[in-house]
This record gives structure tokens, sequence and C-alpha cells, in this order.
């Protein structure tokens, strides 16, 4: 990929982390262009974001996922990502938050290869990427409480994440999700089975400048706080 394209994408998120607020990150976001360019690339012979993404991969993919930063609890110190595909958010947040160390799970080959060639080009010493299905007994057994945060970006239900999530967290734990969407019903299921477990749960607007000032495109976060 031409140089320019990195060029332009570090333009992009320049403006993005001005006007939201994420002054002092401005560095990191040669390392996210950089990431970008590489996913884009890839993203011709693996399918890891819709193809028409690809164009607005800096706000959609890049830029969101590292937005979400802000809104992590304190003292948490492993994560992990559940279903990363092409490395969102895992990739983004390891870049944002080099203290934090994670697994990025998928049960793709293909892109958890495509995830490792990430990581190893960008030199990211905090995470890796892990080939399983997050439900199996192998990945239990591997990772059985090690976990005080869980993230995922997608369509899996919140009471299917906090089934995902209670084998492989500590004691207390959060899971955090990017969604869209009206979330009334889906968060009436999980409170319903799994009542005990949450002990405090807030969905914060993901809006941001200059493109989505008043959230019209409707993503929000969940931010749960888990208890055993």
């Amino acid at each position: 990929m031409p140089p320019n394209k990195q060029e332009e994408y570090f333009k992009q998120l320049q403006t993005f982390f001005w006007e939201n607020g994420l002054t002092s990150e401005v560095t990191k976001a040669d390392r996210l262009a950089y990431f970008a360019t590489l996913v884009s690339e890839k993203n011709k012979s693996v399918n890891l974001i819709s193809r028409a993404d690809v164009d607005g991969i800096i706000e959609k993919h890049v830029f969101l996922s590292a937005f979400v930063t802000k809104f992590f609890p304190d003292k948490i110190m492993k994560f992990v990502d559940i279903g990363t595909g092409g490395g969102f958010p895992g990739i983004p947040i390891a870049i944002m938050r080099p203290d934090l160390r994670g697994v990025l799970v998928d049960s793709i080959t293909k892109k958890v290869n495509a995830v490792n060639e990430f990581i190893d080009k960008l030199k990211l010493s905090n995470v890796i990427a892990e080939n399983y299905r997050v439900e199996s007994p192998e990945f239990i057994e591997k990772y059985k409480q090690s976990f005080d945060m869980v993230i995922s970006r997608g369509t899996v239900p919140l009471i299917i994440l906090i089934r995902y999530a209670l084998p492989i967290t500590k004691e207390k734990s959060y899971l955090i999700s990017i969604k869209g969407g009206d979330l009334d019903e889906e968060f009436t299921k999980a409170e319903m089975k799994y009542k005990s477990n949450i002990k405090k749960s807030t969905i914060y607007e993901l809006a941001y400048k200059p493109s989505n000032i008043r959230n019209k495109k409707g993503k929000k976060l969940i931010v749960i706080e888990l208890q055993k």
C-alpha cells in the first residue's frame, strides 16, 4: 500500500484524537495508521472487515476501538477480546494501553493468522492471538479465572457473552461490549438469567466529534461489572 495512504489514515486519526480529548495520545496515531494499512491490504485476500467498510476503516474500526479505552475501569490488567476478527478492538487497545496484557481470540484460523501477522509487524509484546472457540473446554482450561476484562464488538448477545465470560474471569471483572440499536430486550434477558452475577451496568453513548456529535450512528458502549 502506498505511503500516502498511511499518511492519510494518520491525518484522519489526528483529527479524531484532537477533537475528542485524546490529545496526549496523538503519538500513538502513527502506529494505529500503520495497523489500518495492514488490515486494508490483508482484506483483499482474507475477509477481515466488510468490503464496504474499507474506505471508512479509521472511523468505523480503528478510532472507535481506540476511543473506547477512555471508558475502561481502573485497575484492570488482563483482557480477552472475544471474536477479534481482524484485531478489533484488541490491537488498538494494545496500542493505546501498553500497560494491559491481552488475548485476542477467534475461531477462524485465517483471521487469527492475519492478526498474529499484524502483532508481529507492529512489534506488540503485550497481546497474543489464539485460535479457539472461547466456550471450548480447551480454552476454558487454559485461561480459567485469568481475565479481569472481557471485551467484544459485534453481534453476540449479552446473555451469551456473560456465559462465555464467567469461566475465564476473576471473582470480580468487567464485561464491555460495543453495540448498536435498541438494547432493552437484550439487557432484560441477561439480567433475568444472570441477576446474581451482574453487580452494576452502565450504557455510554459513543458520541464523538466531528462526524457523530449526537450519536446519530447509534453506537453504545455497555460496561457490566460482574461478580461470582
